[in-house]
């Protein structure tokens, strides 16, 4: 939240002057997106937002252009095409299915449906901004739990919850973290909650984890009756333009959710282009070797340079601690990286203000941001 700004109560906004948004609603810093820009540079490389370096899948490609002959008429409100797609992959029953503009809007979804003024989430403290940003819009407290080691701390979550508390929002790997824990931990914290709070499993970086512990939590789903499972098509699947996202649910939930989700809320091109994506399996095992060729590679050459790398990062970027001495910051070395075309994502919004989040590119974005990085730091 930022510094408070003056409300009026409900009385005296219905006397003012103008129109005055509820109580709440101008404290809440709004989403800070990473940086497309560098000015005086036509075409920056973009390592800024965690897009896919690969682009999208040339199934989803054709998908979409195909899209184009049917823009006059309304989507199907139920996304049946992807609806079938991801039951029949992951075996689930497809009227547990939630979908949304991302799994943002999945988030948001959830918030409305089970947040009332006064209730509150816990969320890592340095957990994805999304997840808040529902949470204050509904009048819900925030309550942040400690990352030490930039790590969830299944503890330091459970001391947060009360008999307010209806949502824990875990992201798993974590962003802008990168870090994760195993999935015993999971259900560890799963096995200590009440059983009227919601586990929010955001697996939006999932893919890119490939230890043998991890897991997404689609299983304990199946039977838990307070574990939502959400999955993106922005990361793996490159289709960050179209804004489509989903969650699995107990069947409760998701019905609870249908009745205030607005009907339209995916395009035909993203139903179309998810279907394709998801069937595409070249271009997800592609793009999931680039970032285990590239992001250990990246950790060893960033930390040859003295910077601290957090982690080891799971997901398809790696977050950097630049020093504190003038001439050293994360601040001016993004300012220094703009300046050569290098976008990347400064994260003191999160509360890192001495960090950086940098996307695993392909081999020559990896090559020349190293090379700057060198150069800014002996520079």
């Amino acid at each position: 939240m930022s510094e408070s700004a003056p409300t009026l109560e409900q009385g005296d906004r219905a006397k003012a002057s103008r129109p005055t948004p509820k109580p709440g609603i101008l404290d809440i810093h709004a989403y800070v997106p990473g940086k497309a820009m560098a000015p005086g540079i036509a075409e920056p490389v973009k390592l800024s937002a965690n897009e896919n370096p690969l682009g999208s899948s040339p199934m989803a490609k054709a998908a979409y252009a195909d899209a184009a002959s049917s823009l006059h008429v309304y989507p199907d409100p139920r996304c049946s095409i992807v609806r079938a797609a991801i039951a029949e992959k992951h075996r689930i029953e497809p009227e547990r299915l939630i979908f949304g503009c991302g799994s943002d809007e999945v988030f948001q979804l959830l918030n409305q449906v089970f947040l009332e003024p006064g209730d509150n989430i816990v969320q890592g403290e340095y957990g994805f901004a999304a997840f808040a940003i529902g949470a204050y819009a509904c009048q819900a407290e925030v309550r942040f739990a400690k990352e030490p080691g930039y790590t969830i701390d299944v503890d330091e979550l459970l001391k947060c919850v009360d008999d307010r508390t209806r949502l824990i929002f875990l992201a798993n790997p974590g962003n802008p973290t990168g870090t994760w824990i195993p999935f015993s931990e999971v259900r560890r914290l799963h096995d200590a909650l009440p059983p009227g709070v919601v586990l929010v499993l955001d697996g939006a970086y999932g893919e890119f984890c490939g230890d043998v512990s991890f897991d997404d939590g689609i299983d304990l789903a199946r039977t838990a009756s307070n574990v939502v499972v959400t999955h993106t098509f922005s990361k793996l699947h490159g289709l960050a333009g179209l804004r489509i996202g989903w969650g699995y649910a107990p069947l409760e939930i998701t019905q609870a959710v249908d009745r205030i989700r607005l009907p339209f809320n995916t395009s035909i091109p993203a139903q179309r282009a998810a279907v394709a994506a998801l069937h595409d399996e070249a271009f997800q095992r592609a793009s999931i070797a680039l970032t285990d060729q590239w992001r250990p590679w990246l950790t060893q050459q960033l930390g040859g340079l003295g910077l601290d790398v957090v982690g080891p990062s799971a997901a398809n970027f790696v977050l950097i601690g630049f020093p504190k001495t003038p001439g050293k910051t994360a601040l001016e070395a993004d300012a220094f990286l703009t300046a050569r075309g290098l976008l990347v994502r400064p994260v003191g919004n999160y509360g890192l203000p001495d960090h950086i989040r940098i996307t695993i590119g392909r081999e020559a974005h990896n090559r020349a941001l190293v090379d700057a990085l060198a150069e800014f730091l002996g520079g």
